[in-house]
């Protein structure tokens, strides 16, 4: 798959998801199978404001390459701004829109997925970020409409690529539906007939079968791969098995699956400090311990983890008491 001048060499993506797809998150995934990873949507607005707190997001691995920037916003001049900045603060080959997010006070302010209802204005967002984006390639990640009677996915999407994006990224739900319901392929699969650019498949691949599925009923370029990978990077090495026609390998054990949790804690406590590292892993560390025979105790305490010499100890206890 090649993205305007970047050439993409894997069929898997990592989608983009706020609180999830850290520094540390993406590379465990990246170190697993991952070929094409985006940051966390940043505001364009807190770009042009020089908010301190939302730079970081943007900050890549290692090696992290191919990768995209994701900014959100809809006004053209910031996001034209913030482009430029995006690209320059990152190193990012590619600048990505959030035109998708279904989450209210993204959404209903007209950003996000909010786009979709003024398609035109979304052309101009658009335009304006190729501007910015430096000769850098731009794409878009965008749901099927705003919701179910305004399904217009399609149509959004031959506007994006006239407007000379480079690449689209459709989730097969309405903002309306958020994450509930089927993801719906139909859509996707007519969006990818539709455009001769590439199109990235997202929904509903919780399996490695699922990612064949998605891209032999879709035909799109690449699976983008969200909620499956909660707790479960190694869905993609699964995943990249599976595509190539090799045996599917199992999960690691236990242990091996808490040492690569703990990787991801202690590249984001570098990347962000202790204290939000650890508030963030109460949530994530549990996604890791999901169907885990008697984790209970250890998620309770897991729940109120203050220092990663804490998550050392859980992490002990863990390996002693349910491997």
């Amino acid at each position: 798959m090649e993205i305007g001048t970047v050439k993409v060499a894997s069929r898997l993506a990592l989608a983009p998801m706020a609180g999830v797809t850290d520094l540390g998150f993406r590379t465990v995934c990246r170190a697993l199978g991952c070929g094409y990873t985006v940051t966390e949507m940043v505001s364009a607005k807190a770009l042009c404001y020089q908010d301190r707190k939302s730079v970081p997001l943007l900050k890549l691995g290692e090696g992290e390459q191919p990768a995209a920037a994701q900014i959100f916003g809809s006004d053209p001049k910031c996001m034209e701004e913030a482009a430029a900045i995006a690209g320059e603060v990152s190193g990012a080959e590619i600048i990505d829109i959030n035109m998708g997010c279904p989450v209210p006070k993204v959404a209903n302010s007209g950003d996000g997925s909010g786009l979709m209802r003024t398609p035109e204005l979304a052309v101009r967002v658009a335009e304006a970020v190729m501007r910015g984006a430096g000769g850098r390639p731009v794409t878009v990640k965008m749901r099927l409409g705003w919701d179910k009677g305004s399904i217009n996915c399609v149509e959004f999407a031959r506007a994006m690529e006239e407007a000379g994006v480079s690449a689209v990224a459709v989730h097969g739900r309405t903002r309306a539906q958020q994450y509930a319901g089927t993801a719906n392929w139909d859509q996707i699969r007519a969006v990818k007939e539709a455009l001769s650019i590439p199109v990235l498949a997202n929904g509903d691949v919780f399996s490695p079968r699922d990612a064949v599925r998605i891209l032999q009923y879709t035909g799109a370029d690449a699976a983008m791969i969200g909620r499956g990978a909660f707790g479960n990077p190694w869905l993609f090495r699964q995943a990249r098995a599976a595509l190539e026609g090799e045996e599917i390998p199992p999960l690691p054990p236990l242990t091996e699956r808490c040492d690569t949790a703990m990787e991801q804690f202690r590249i984001n406590a570098l990347h962000k400090g202790e204290k939000i590292a650890c508030l963030e892993a109460r949530k994530q560390y549990c996604w890791y311990l999901k169907g885990v025979p008697y984790a209970g105790y250890w998620k309770e305490r897991i729940c109120h983890v203050e220092t990663m010499a804490e998550l050392e100890e859980i992490t002990r206890g863990i390996k002693r008491d349910l491997n």
